[in-house]
């Protein structure tokens, strides 16, 4: 099946950039969100790390013009008719990823593949959403999407051959590097990331030592480009609590306990970067 147009459910951190690489390697992309502001912001971070791509000479501004041309935004999703694979990258939530799957159910042809960028719900629990567990599967990104070259792919129990190939070629086409997984709470890569922050997490806690000191050691004893907290603060602590408690309770076992601090600075608003405060305060 030949992929000529491809659709991204969700104008965010994520969504905008799976849009943009799908768009840079020459698919037509339906970008999809609840609203205008929505869908306009992710299109201006997307022009706006173009912009320095072609300010880096990464790329013409001839090649980013048309980059642009290729994504078309949309609020309804009834546009996604047209598109011959999709990934739906909205927020870490099961209920609204389970109405948008059953939504995309009735709206796509039954052959189109229907992808999903969660971070760690089962894809089979998605799947089940559907009339086609069989082209339902998990396509991981990292983030940022631009700059990452892992994509995580997720078979769920009934993902079929065909569907698994599709997306692997898919991975490669926008210059990614496809890692297959397994259908388990947090995959591969949130099964072993999380715990980590989340233990960093405990260490701030209970007193081992300061977030900077915690990253310092991270960083330059571990060789790790960013420290956990830091990288929490990336990723969203909002998001990385719904991983955890995903996680936590998918395996029933204590190890993965979120950290009380952590559930209190969410709970506070302190959502890290994107709201200027996290574990370290941002402007």
């Amino acid at each position: 099946m030949e992929i000529k147009t491809f659709g991204v459910v969700g104008a965010g951190q994520m969504g905008n950039g799976i849009a943009q690489v799908a768009a840079m390697s020459g698919l037509n992309v339906v970008m999809n969100d609840i609203s205008e502001e929505f869908v306009q912001k992710g299109l201006d971070n997307i022009a706006k790390l173009l912009s320095r791509s072609v300010e880096k000479g990464k790329m013409t501004a001839e090649d980013k013009d048309a980059t642009l041309r290729r994504i078309k935004t949309c609020v309804d999703l009834k546009n996604m008719a047209d598109v011959d694979f999709v990934v739906e990258a909205a927020t870490e939530r099961e209920d609204l990823k389970f109405e948008i799957f059953r939504d995309l159910e009735g709206i796509c042809p039954p052959g189109v593949i229907l992808a999903t960028n969660t971070s760690s719900i089962p894809i089979g629990r998605i799947a089940a959403q559907t009339k086609r567990p069989e082209k339902v599967i998990g396509m991981h990104f990292m983030n940022p999407v631009p700059v990452m070259k892992l994509v995580e792919i997720i078979r769920g129990i009934a993902t079929d051959d065909d569907t698994f190939e599709i997306t692997r070629d898919l991975t490669l086409k926008f210059g990614k590097t496809p890692a297959g997984a397994s259908d388990y709470p947090g995959f591969i890569t949130n099964r072993i990331l999380l715990p980590m922050i989340n233990e960093a997490i405990f260490c701030l806690y209970t007193g081992n030592g300061t977030a900077e000191d915690i990253d310092t050691v991270m960083k330059l004893g571990m060789n790790h480009p960013m420290g956990p907290l830091e990288l929490a603060d990336l990723i969203g602590l909002d998001t990385c609590l719904a991983v955890l408690e995903v996680i936590y309770t998918g395996f029933n076992d204590s190890k993965y306990r979120p950290c009380p601090l952590l559930r209190r600075y969410v709970e506070a608003g302190w959502l890290g970067r994107k709201t200027g405060r996290g574990f370290y305060k941002y402007d």
